[in-house]
């Protein structure tokens, strides 16, 4: 298989030299150019015609967002990832551009003094992200090379408990998936929504201010001790774990500081398993796009628990990791593609159906 072909897009030339070396020890990684911005990246992209570019945020000419609209305009389905600092300023324009189509994100690595430690800091983060994006993009380029998707087995749950929450985990994509979701369910939904989202701190805040600002829906970052109300939906803090919990007939929201897992804190099976604890029957899980496989074990623990999943389908998400994990797993009740979603949950918890199958 030819190399992925990486177009590095960043005004600054130590930044450009960092991620350079940082995919440079990989043979499937080939840097095939370098813009110092956007009006560059445009010109190299259609004579280049790579595989994916990491696009700066804050660039002179042209910024990262300006360039990312025009590259979808020509190339809708090209991987993005956007490289951003840890700021207020960064963490809010990394956000939109998310929301715009940019498909993941890395941030760049701040007080490390030694050089060789940036470079594999920014090589972990990156090249799994590189070679996830672009191994999605071919096998949907070339269907009959990819292997056949598992049929899942149905899920029998054991409860005809009416829905009480709505849990959602989500990774790579997230954020654009989230707006879609949400611009699409109504504002009086009448169950709570609990979302671990894979983010550093800050930049969930920044995204819960936005569909806050953009869907009808109350959407806020939880905080500890807080308690969930229908037509809202919670956040988890970047960095923090969030856990439900039931007290005098109402869930509220812990947050702790456990380690991560699967690499990831906030970790979506911290919260499905907190889920099944406190809700069991009640509670409806989406599983939306993201990469790798969090959540798949708490999945296990709600449905054996009695509550029901969705997952999102391949053909709409970005990365189908954490989403084919339960399908393949057989825990997915029903596999969705996005935009259907909205119309399932609405159904489900406003009829107040029972979710046995």
């Amino acid at each position: 298989m030819k190399a992925i072909r990486v177009l590095i897009v960043d005004d600054s030339s130590v930044v450009r030299r960092l991620i350079e070396q940082a995919l440079s020890a990989d043979p499937e990684v080939e840097v095939c150019g370098r813009a110092r911005n956007g009006q560059e990246a445009l010109e190299l992209a259609r004579s280049l015609q790579p595989d994916l570019l990491t696009l700066d945020v804050e660039m002179p000419v042209m910024d990262g967002l300006t360039a990312l609209k025009e590259l979808r305009r020509e190339w809708p389905r090209l991987p993005v990832i956007m490289f951003s600092t840890l700021t207020l300023r960064g963490g809010t324009a990394t956000i939109e551009a998310l929301s715009h189509g940019a498909n993941d994100y890395v941030t760049k690595p701040e007080k490390v003094a030694d050089p060789q430690e940036a470079v594999r800091v920014v090589r972990g983060e990156l090249l799994p992200r590189i070679k996830q994006l672009c191994a999605s993009r071919r096998s949907s380029r070339n269907p009959a090379s990819a292997p056949p998707a598992p049929v899942p087995r149905r899920v029998a749950t054991r409860s005809n408990a009416p829905v009480r929450l709505l849990v959602i985990g989500v990774s790579t994509g997230g954020p654009e998936a989230l707006m879609r979701l949400f611009s699409a369910l109504p504002g009086d939904l009448p169950v709570p929504v609990a979302i671990v989202q894979h983010m550093p701190p800050m930049f969930t805040g920044i995204l819960a201010e936005r569909l806050n600002s953009k869907v009808a829906m109350t959407v806020r970052e939880a905080k500890e001790g807080e308690v969930l109300l229908p037509g809202e939906a919670l956040i988890a803090p970047g960095n923090r774990h969030m856990e439900l919990q039931e007290a005098k007939g109402r869930l509220q929201i812990r947050l702790t500081d456990d380690p991560p897992e699967n690499s990831c804190r906030p970790a979506v099976d911290v919260l499905f398993r907190s889920a099944a604890r406190t809700v069991g029957g009640g509670c409806l899980a989406l599983m939306l796009t993201g990469m790798g496989q969090d959540g798949a074990r708490g999945a296990e623990t709600l449905v054996r628990e009695g509550g029901r999943l969705l997952a999102q389908d391949e053909e709409s998400s970005v990365v189908w990791g954490m989403p084919g994990a339960v399908v393949q797993a057989g825990l997915a009740s029903e596999v969705l593609p996005l935009d259907a979603i909205a119309a399932r949950v609405t159904d489900l918890v406003s009829t107040r159906l029972s979710l046995s199958i």
